[in-house]
């Protein structure tokens, strides 16, 4: 607002030329006050607006597999993340209306700012990669905490996923910072539902006939007690997987619940090596081991 002009109207209301005078120079602190109550207000109302619509989304757009838990822990990183960005935002704008307000030229602040902005967006090109990739990966649940992942060419469990890191945890202890932008493709093993495969060898002389149907009983009687039928969803016993002049291997297939492929497949292993010694189908150090695409455990059977 024009200052001659607020002179002029104090002037005309009454003020002595001194108290319009004072008038004058008070009402442009008394604007930047104003700029700076709104914007805390607005950015409050925004960024509320802006968290329920994004758990709103996240909720409605989520899987019917995906825990609550899960649902819940996205939903407020993403509302979070967006309602930052709303803030950051309103206040860009009411920094720059205060500028105006004192009579500063906010052409050249712009200039200059946009000027730092482009170098430090040169020299920071990682680091935006490594956000952008993090929002994507929690926009799109790709993992999550207490899944097991393989990224980069590291396995381990997500301990903590943030916009800019992923933080793993191997099997020996070693946690591993994964920069999000580094992460070109991701192996999650807790997504859904998992799958033990495990191969058992036998010695030439056994009944493939017989060891096929004692495979099957144990698997069968494993995946019905009341303590493996909520891990093991579906068990079968696929037959002969190859034969050589060392015996012959049968594949067993399970699949399981999440995070439950390493636990299935050590029991598994356990319960057949033995079940096999006991009817005489193998001698007592056969190896029943797994296959290329199971985990956990040694090869052996349990003596």
């Amino acid at each position: 607002m024009n200052g001659d002009y607020l002179y002029r109207l104090f002037r005309r209301m009454g003020l002595s030329d001194f108290g319009a005078d004072t008038a004058r120079v008070l009402v442009r602190p008394l604007e930047v006050l104003l700029v700076l109550a709104v914007a805390l207000v607005v950015s409050r109302a925004l960024a509320k607006v802006v968290r329920r619509s994004v758990t709103g989304l996240v909720a409605r757009s989520t899987f019917h597999s995906e825990s609550p838990e899960r649902t819940a822990s996205r939903a407020a990183t993403l509302a979070g993340v967006a309602a930052n960005v709303v803030r950051i935002a309103v206040w860009t704008v009411a920094l720059l209306v205060v500028i105006d307000k004192v009579g500063i030229n906010p052409g050249p602040v712009l200039a200059g700012a946009s000027i730092v902005g482009i170098a430090l967006g040169f020299g920071a090109q990682s680091l935006v990669k490594d956000f952008l990739s993090g929002f994507f990966v929690l926009a799109e649940d790709q993992f999550a905490v207490g899944d097991v992942v393989t990224v980069v060419d590291v396995t381990g469990t997500v301990e903590e996923v943030n916009l800019r890191t992923t933080r793993l945890r191997a099997d020996d202890g070693t946690v591993w910072f994964v920069p999000n932008g580094e992460i070109r493709k991701v192996g999650n093993s807790a997504k859904d539902w998992s799958r033990a495969v495990l191969d058992v060898s036998l010695p030439p002389g056994a009944d493939m006939t017989v060891a096929e149907s004692v495979i099957a009983d144990v698997v069968s009687a494993m995946a019905q007690e009341p303590a493996w039928s909520s891990v093991v969803l579906e068990a079968h016993v696929l037959g002969v997987e190859s034969m050589g002049p060392d015996g012959f291997t049968i594949r067993v297939s399970a699949k399981t619940v999440p995070a439950q492929r390493t636990r299935v497949t050590r029991e598994l292993r356990v319960r057949i090596g033995a079940r096999l010694r006991r009817e005489g189908i193998v001698p007592l150090r056969q190896a029943v081991v797994p296959s290329a695409d199971s985990s956990g455990g040694g090869a052996s059977a349990p003596e």
